[in-house]
Formats: structure tokens, sequence, C-alpha cells
């Protein structure tokens, strides 16, 4: 299990909110809705950085679904 975090990279939702270009109550709605996965270090937030991407993914595709 070990091997496996290592291969993780966990952001702030400061830097969260600086890749999506929102602001940081937008990152800890996302986070509080489940919509963005999150684990919470005391009273601090991590995200995965590959839960960011999947999250953009999903909502560029919802997006261009509803627009086709």
């Amino acid at each position: 299990m070990a091997a496996d975090l290592d291969d993780v990279k966990f952001l702030t939702v400061a830097e969260v909110a600086e890749m999506m270009r929102v602001s940081k109550m937008t990152v800890y709605r996302l986070v509080h809705s489940g919509e963005l996965p999150a684990i919470r270090f005391g009273r601090s937030f991590r995200v995965p950085e590959s839960a960011v991407a999947s999250a953009v993914e999903n909502h560029v595709a919802d997006h261009v679904a509803d627009s086709a």
C-alpha cells in the first residue's frame, strides 16, 4: 500500500482552485458535495491530483454532450 501512495500527488484546496481557475470556496463546495474526492488532515483537505483531472474531464465531457 505504501508503494501506491508514492505515486499519488496531493494538492491543497488553493492549488486545486488555481488549476481549475475557480475560487477556493468553489473547491470546498465540490469537496463537501462529494463531486471532488478529498482527504481531510486535521482542518485541511488534500485532493488527489488524479481526482482533479478526472473531475475536469467529466465536466468537459458533460458540457460537450449538452451542446450536441
